[in-house]
């Protein structure tokens, strides 16, 4: 495997927005064997050259690529947690934005689950952000000391409870093609939600 001789966060917007479109175009029509850097130099029209320069290999490259748009989805959580202090609706608005985000971007779900192994998912970096996880983690913390959320488990489990259920809605809304949005389902999906991670009657 090379090593990058330069940070692909210095690399040029509008190259790096080029080879987004591309591996996100690529590997969610192919599978990750399939494609090899020349087919991404070529699709974002940039040499092979160059991206050996800023990623050195096609894992590290896809994982920039996760890394960048997961960022934006974790900027989107974050400033919707902004203001709220009602634990049940900062979930709830956290589950839209998760939802809405993937309707419009069905192709980093495909990445992220047929691109990496499961037990690569931690080189993601944006899995180990202190601003995503510490602001989620915030929530449930904070819903589980008002009596809110489930105090029986960590909050660590509840983060899985949310994870788990978005990946597998999102997943199996791709595998079955469905047409409608996911967002059409928001209402009794989080109500499901709710009742998978709240306290106890």
């Amino acid at each position: 495997m090379r090593t990058p001789t330069a940070d692909w966060h210095t690399m040029r917007p509008d190259t790096l927005s080029r080879i987004e479109k591309a591996v996100l175009e690529l590997f969610a029509h192919r599978d990750f064997h399939e494609v090899g850097l020349i087919d991404v130099a070529n699709t974002a029209h940039i040499s092979l050259q160059t991206i050996y320069k800023y990623f050195g290999s096609k894992e590290v490259l896809v994982y920039a690529m996760l890394d960048v748009t997961l960022g934006r989805l974790a900027a989107r959580m974050i400033d919707h947690l902004q203001g709220i202090e009602d634990a049940r609706e900062r979930l709830r608005k956290t589950f839209w934005v998760t939802l809405d985000y993937m309707d419009k971007h069905p192709a980093v779900m495909l990445l992220l689950f047929t691109a990496v192994p499961v037990l690569r998912h931690r080189n993601i970096r944006i899995y180990e952000s202190p601003e995503l996880m510490g602001a989620f983690l915030g929530v449930l913390k904070d819903g589980q000391a008002q009596g809110v959320l489930n105090r029986e488990v960590s909050s660590k489990v509840l983060l899985d409870v949310f994870m788990g259920l978005v990946g597998r809605l999102v997943l199996m809304h791709i595998v079955r093609g469905e047409q409608r949005p996911l967002t059409d389902e928001f209402d009794p999906w989080f109500r499901i939600l709710w009742r998978a991670m709240s306290a106890d009657d």
